[in-house]
C-alpha cells in the first residue's frame, strides 16, 4: 500500500502480490484466448498489474482495482475515453506517477514502493514516447537519441552515436540526423522520440497517445513506424492509442478501459466486432 500517511482515502486493503510461478500459471490460462500472443507453456508475464489504485489529492480515484498482465513480444492497445485511467495506468508503469496502492512487477520483480535511486535504475527498462515528444530543443536528433545512452547506459560516444544513426534510419530520419527539434515537423519529432526510446532497449515501450498533437496528414508516418516496429521490432509493447485502425490492425490484444476499471479485453477482432460489454459497444459505436 502507498500514499499519505493516515490518509484514509490512500488506505486500500491489497492483498500480497501473488507467487510468481502461480499468478503466471493463472494469467497463462486466462490470456490465452485473449491474445494473439503465441504462448509458450511455463512462460512469466514481463508486466503484472495486481490491484493497482491511483489516488489524487486524497479524493479523486482514477485507477480502481486494475488487474493486467503483459507477455514477452506482446502488443497491448488500450482504448477509453478521456477521464478513463489509461494514460494514468501507463504512468504508473514507469513510475512517473506513484501508485496509491497495488503492485506492479517487471519479470515478477516489485516495482512500486521504490526508492528515487531504485526508480532510476527500473525506468532503463521501460521505454517512453510521449504525447508531447518531451526532445531537448537545442540538441540535434541523433543527440537526443544519443543522451539517454550516455548518460544512463554509460555508453561511449561512438557506440551511442551508431545507435543513433540506425535508430534514425529505421525511422526515415538519417538525413534528418543533424536538424534539432525546431526544424523538423510535430511528426519527425515524434519518430525522433521513438527512435529515442528504442536506442535504450528496454523491455517494455509504452506509447501514450502518442499521435493526439499531430496533424492529422502527420499520423500516418508515425502509426507507420510504430506499425513497424511492432510487426518486425521484436518489442513488448503498451499502446495507449484512439487510433482504431492501428489497434485492429497491429494488435495482439485491445483492453478496454473506463471509469479506472478494465472493463473488457481480448482479441482485436473480438472487440471490435463482437464487444461484450455494454460500455464498450458505446465507446466503439461513438467512433464509428
Amino acid at each position: 500500500m502507498f500514499g499519505k500517511k493516515n490518509d484514509p482515502m490512500t488506505k486500500f486493503d491489497v492483498p500480497p502480490a501473488m507467487d510468481a510461478n502461480e499468478a503466471a500459471r493463472i494469467a497463462f490460462d486466462h490470456d490465452l484466448p485473449l491474445s494473439k500472443h503465441h504462448f509458450v507453456e511455463g512462460e512469466h508475464p514481463v508486466v503484472r498489474i495486481e490491484h493497482l489504485m491511483k489516488t489524487f489529492d486524497g479524493e479523486t480515484q482514477v485507477l480502481r482495482d486494475v488487474n493486467l498482465n503483459v507477455w514477452n513480444g506482446e502488443i497491448v492497445v488500450v482504448l477509453g475515453p478521456s477521464g478513463s485511467g489509461k494514460s494514468t495506468m501507463l504512468r504508473c508503469i514507469n513510475l512517473l506517477e506513484t501508485p496509491t496502492a497495488g503492485h506492479i512487477l517487471i519479470d515478477d520483480g516489485e516495482i512500486t514502493g521504490k526508492s528515487s535511486k531504485e526508480v532510476g535504475i527500473i525506468r532503463r527498462d521501460l521505454g517512453m514516447v510521449f504525447q508531447s515528444f518531451n526532445l531537448f530543443p537545442h540538441l540535434t536528433a541523433k543527440e537526443n537519441v544519443m543522451i539517454g545512452q550516455t548518460k544512463v547506459l554509460k555508453k561511449s560516444k561512438e557506440e551511442a552515436e551508431a545507435e543513433a544513426i540506425k535508430q534514425l534510419t529505421a525511422v526515415g530520419l538519417a538525413d534528418r540526423a543533424d536538424y534539432k527539434p525546431p526544424q523538423l515537423s510535430g511528426g519527425q519529432q515524434q519518430r525522433v522520440a521513438i527512435a529515442r526510446a528504442v536506442a535504450m532497449h528496454p523491455k517494455v515501450l509504452l506509447f501514450d497517445e502518442p499521435t493526439s498533437a499531430l496533424d492529422p496528414e502527420l499520423v500516418r508516418d508515425v502509426l507507420g513506424v510504430m506499425r513497424e516496429l511492432a510487426l518486425h521490432g521484436d518489442m513488448t509493447m503498451i499502446v495507449v492509442t484512439h487510433e482504431m485502425g492501428f489497434a485492429r490492425d497491429v494488435g495482439d490484444r485491445v483492453v478496454f478501459m473506463e471509469g479506472g476499471v478494465v472493463v473488457e479485453q481480448g482479441l482485436p477482432e473480438d472487440v471490435f466486432d463482437n464487444p461484450q460489454h455494454e460500455r464498450t459497444k458505446q465507446f466503439l459505436g461513438s467512433i464509428k
